[in-house]
């Protein structure tokens, strides 16, 4: 019995280490391309990065929705709603963003086309390949799942709003 024990409770720490492993990964991945953004940031982008940063190292889960998670990190990092601009309103048909609108820091709403193009939102932290507006994004996965957010690379074709620290 005490065998099965420590063979169960070895493998919920396995489990609990690989998925420890994605968040981390990918961070790791991308972590000189993510300081170098954050300190060229505005200061309140800065600021806001660098909350994001640290609630993905500390694997911080919220209950809720990509919006949801976004929304405790920018009034965590002091940007409560009132402190926040719109810098661009649309919604998921369009008008679309012009590339050149985004910076690092910015809130996005977008057409995630890697999930069944479905409306999602992330941290924009910069431009893998402007060319072909593939982004860097801090995103949250949501839709009640118990994982903690990453960095991952997106299409961001379809940026429909933008949000800004100020």
């Amino acid at each position: 019995m005490q065998k099965y024990l420590l063979s169960l409770l070895g493998g919920m720490l396995l489990v609990s280490l690989l998925q420890a492993g994605s968040s981390t990964k990918s961070y790791l991945k991308y972590k000189t391309f993510i300081e170098q953004a954050e300190s060229k940031a505005t200061p309140p982008a800065k600021k806001v990065m660098r909350t994001i940063r640290h609630m993905v190292a500390n694997r911080v889960i919220i209950r809720g929705a990509c919006w949801d998670y976004l929304n405790v990190a920018f009034t965590k990092a002091g940007y409560p709603p009132n402190k926040r601009t719109i810098i661009h309103k649309g919604i998921k048909r369009g008008p679309y963003v012009k590339s050149r609108k985004i910076h690092a820091g910015d809130w996005l709403y977008y057409i995630n086309h890697s999930y069944h193009n479905i409306e999602h939102s992330g941290l924009f932290i910069g431009w893998i390949n402007y060319a072909k507006r593939q982004g860097l994004i801090m995103s949250y996965a949501g839709e009640g799942r118990a994982e903690p957010a990453r960095y991952k690379i997106y299409d961001l074709s379809h940026v429909y709003h933008i949000m800004r620290a100020q």
